[in-house]
């Protein structure tokens, strides 16, 4: 059997760690379809083009329930212009990236969908991880067992504030990677990395061996830097979707070549 892509990636960056260069790696999330299909397209060419090692593709849905202002309006903006399931797999499809793609959504439109349809059609589309925002682990062990043995990875959101008995249960059930939110509330840029990080990240570490990505909240350079001394991967994404709506694709890829270099600074290896 092959070695799954998210985990393929993983590995590549523990191999330029080994030559000496050990870095973060650089997750930009964009909306599926905005500001139109076809420049959202071109957006996910771009990134992946300017140094992301993964990709976030949001998942239009109507009631964005943890997403700040700039991702709101992106995934309404998405909507009216017909954004759908099946149309975000086919923009994902036809950008073919050369990274690891994780599809980042709400449950409702994959129920909508069909569990075992969207996961098979996901998984023909390119993607290779799943990100479900509202289902925290435990709360359908049936449904998660679904995902967990599908091709996709199952990527678990991790909060400040999950207890110690549900951090255990989140990263049993896990593959691919862990997204440690790094602040309560919606998505959103802030004006600096929380001083609480660094215990949480230590938290997250000593329940798992997986790799550790931070989000929430990121937009600078400087912000990711700082996160990537202490997580193996830095999520950024209402930065990028705001740049990618006042100044298009030349902002979107000045900002993610900056973002990259960032991560890409050397730091010493997670303890």
């Amino acid at each position: 059997m092959s070695e799954h892509p998210i985990a393929a990636r993983w590995r590549s960056l523990r191999e330029e760690a080994g030559r000496g260069k050990p870095r973060a790696a650089l997750i930009p999330y964009l909306t599926a379809g905005y500001p139109t299909p076809e420049l959202s397209r071109e957006a996910l060419q771009l990134v992946a083009a300017a140094g992301a090692d993964f990709v976030e593709v949001g998942v239009p849905f109507s009631d964005p329930l943890a997403d700040g202002p700039t991702i709101q309006r992106s995934i309404q903006a998405a909507l009216e212009q017909g954004m759908t399931v099946p149309r975000v797999l086919e923009l994902i499809a036809r950008a073919r990236l050369p990274v690891p793609v994780v599809v980042m959504t709400y449950l409702n439109p994959v129920l909508a969908y069909g569990l075992e349809r969207f996961l098979e059609d996901a998984h023909g589309a390119g993607a290779s991880g799943l990100l479900l925002t509202d289902l925290p682990a435990g709360a359908d062990p049936q449904l998660e067992a679904r995902v967990a043995a599908s091709p996709l990875a199952l990527i678990r959101l991790i909060a400040p504030t999950t207890t110690a008995e549900r951090l255990t249960r989140a990263v049993r059930s896990a593959t691919g990677f862990l997204y440690l939110i790094s602040r309560l509330g919606v998505t959103g840029k802030r004006d600096e990395v929380p001083q609480d990080l660094p215990s949480h990240v230590a938290r997250v570490r000593a329940a798992s061996d997986l790799p550790l990505a931070v989000g929430f909240g990121i937009s600078t350079p400087t912000q990711a830097q700082a996160a990537a001394q202490l997580a193996d991967g830095v999520v950024v994404g209402s930065a990028l979707v705001e740049t990618l709506g006042s100044g298009g694709l030349a902002a979107v890829e000045q900002l993610v070549r900056a973002l990259a270099a960032a991560v890409r600074a050397l730091r010493a290896p997670a303890a």
